[in-house]
């Protein structure tokens, strides 16, 4: 039962930074129907950045600097490459996402370098005892700072009048823009708030381990995350996070015990077989929006 309990402890740290990877992707695509594959090469700029930053101005001033700093650089790259592709096709734009993140990720990978470049952060991999478990503190610190800013983002959109202009443009942009919503605002603050939360959750994927170039890969995580939870349900990119996380983990701890049959790495691929199996059963996700055509 210990085992277990700190199992799950891991997979609810690691699913809290793959449900902010998510609420990034759900959030432009409610207000844009874009999947934007730029998160990944946002994510590892914000890393860097942290990386940095942390060598001038502490690791908590980094962090806050450089998830503003890459918030400013999604907001550049809505209003330079996203903006002017509104009325085209949705493939067509995801397509540009894809492209800007290969160029994000090559001009980041300059600063990286080769060897695997350390994050200055105060967890490592220092251990905390909570009654008979022993954790890692930066789960921890995962699970808390994500129960925050999900927190306060679900606060944004209820009570202030970007979030309800940005949940109007989300319902029928038609009928937001009747009511004077500026949707091209609706846009950005997407894309800001998107670049914001992928600069925390690269934030939380190099401590401990550092960065490297091939860190990206950790932010496809959360597109089973979000087929999960539901493409349009900011709750249901949390929930999908935190689901996939415990999978992964439990996967990691057990499956070599329980299955040994499977094979190796199996963890790894875990959350896109829980993502098949959700695709089967429910493919609009476990919270998302059920679409209804009328002929």
């Amino acid at each position: 039962m210990k085992g277990l309990l700190e199992s799950l402890i891991r997979g609810l740290g690691n699913g809290s930074v793959y449900a902010l990877l998510a609420l990034g992707f759900v959030i432009i695509y409610k207000a844009t129907r874009v999947i934007s594959f730029a998160q990944p090469a946002l994510m590892l700029a914000g890393a860097v950045a942290v990386s940095y930053l942390a060598e001038v101005t502490g690791f908590y001033a980094a962090v806050l600097l450089s998830a503003l700093l890459i918030a400013g650089v999604a907001l550049a790259i809505e209003r330079i490459a996203i903006r002017p592709m509104v009325g085209r096709p949705v493939f067509v734009v995801a397509i540009i996402t894809l492209g800007i993140d290969v160029v994000v990720r090559v001009v980041v990978n300059a600063f990286i370098g080769r060897d695997v470049r350390q994050m200055g952060d105060p967890w490592g991999f220092t251990q905390v005892s909570l009654g008979p478990l022993v954790v890692q503190s930066r789960w921890l610190a995962m699970l808390v700072v994500t129960a925050v800013l999900v927190g306060l983002l679900f606060a944004f959109f209820r009570f202030t009048k970007y979030g309800l202009a940005m949940r109007a443009a989300a319902f029928d942009q038609e009928i937001a823009l009747a009511q004077g919503v500026s949707v091209g605002m609706v846009f950005a603050l997407s894309w800001g708030l998107a670049g914001f939360l992928a600069a925390i959750a690269g934030m939380f994927v190099g401590t401990g381990q550092g960065i490297e170039q091939l860190t990206w890969v950790v932010a496809l995580k959360a597109l089973p995350a979000i087929i999960v939870g539901g493409l349009d349900s900011l709750g249901g990119a949390v929930v999908g996070g935190l689901v996939v996380g415990v999978v992964e983990s439990l996967f990691q701890s057990y499956q070599g015990e329980f299955a040994p049959w499977l094979g190796q790495n199996v963890a790894v691929v875990s959350p896109y077989i829980v993502m098949l199996i959700v695709l089967l059963v429910r493919p609009y996700g476990l919270f998302g929006t059920r679409e209804v055509e009328r002929v």
